[in-house]
């Protein structure tokens, strides 16, 4: 049977909340944010390793205690100046035990409510696929284009698009020569997608968002809060 490795690319900075620590790290519910991205990966049986892509210069995580078995999450220091080079580098770094058939599931350190489900019912519906798919979440919103000024260009038709969400995954040597040779991609899917591929659309949950601001920490947690198991 194909493996699954999974990976999350965690070398970035995250200006856009305005910390003074790398947004993976911030505190949620008890935890660093990014250990929630890890954990369900990790408590997951289907997944054969589970690699978290580090900047070269952390020195945050191995400071952290580590909340699931020893060596489930690997973490290698690997990251590279975009979200691209980092997983093709650890894509690199996993070769002597992956073959072109295994997949390649790529999550966000920022989404830490991924539900269980969610990721067995991608696993569940790329398991025949060639190429593979994506979580992702049907448009609801009205659009709107806008210009410089901020003034509305247009009502943009919001028929047949949908928010990509992570995780993605991607037979092994599909994504590494997806990444080769579409570096500037700013996820799986686009790289993939160049290669002439139609990734496979699978619905995600609305929970399963991307911290991005700081009032987003505070939805994170009461989603999470809420999961957790009543005595």
């Amino acid at each position: 049977m194909p493996k699954i490795f999974a990976f999350i690319p965690a070398a970035g900075q995250g200006s856009r909340m305005g910390e003074g620590v790398p947004k993976q790290y911030l505190p949620l519910a008890g935890r660093p944010l990014l250990h929630h991205a890890a954990a369900v990966l990790a408590a997951s049986r289907r997944i054969h390793r589970v690699v978290v892509i580090l900047s070269p210069h952390d020195g945050r995580w191995a400071a952290l205690p580590q909340p699931w078995p020893r060596g489930r999450v690997e973490a290698v220091p690997v990251g590279g100046t975009t979200r691209a080079q980092s997983v093709a580098n650890a894509l690199a770094h996993v070769a002597d035990d992956a073959r072109d058939d295994d997949w390649a599931l790529v999550h966000d350190a920022a989404r830490p409510c991924l539900a269980e489900a969610s990721l067995d019912r991608l696993i569940d519906a790329v398991a025949d696929d060639t190429c593979g798919g994506l979580l992702a979440h049907p448009v609801a919103d009205t659009l709107k284009r806008g210009d410089r000024h901020g003034r509305v260009v247009e009502t943009v038709s919001r028929e047949g698009l949908w928010r990509a969400q992570t995780p993605q995954v991607f037979r092994y040597g599909l994504l590494r020569r997806a990444l080769a040779a579409r570096p500037d991609a700013t996820d799986e899917a686009q790289a993939v997608e160049a290669l002439g591929e139609h990734p496979r659309l699978v619905a995600g949950e609305a929970d399963n968002f991307k911290v991005t601001y700081p009032e987003d920490l505070a939805l994170a947690e009461r989603i999470l809060v809420a999961r957790r198991p009543t005595t």
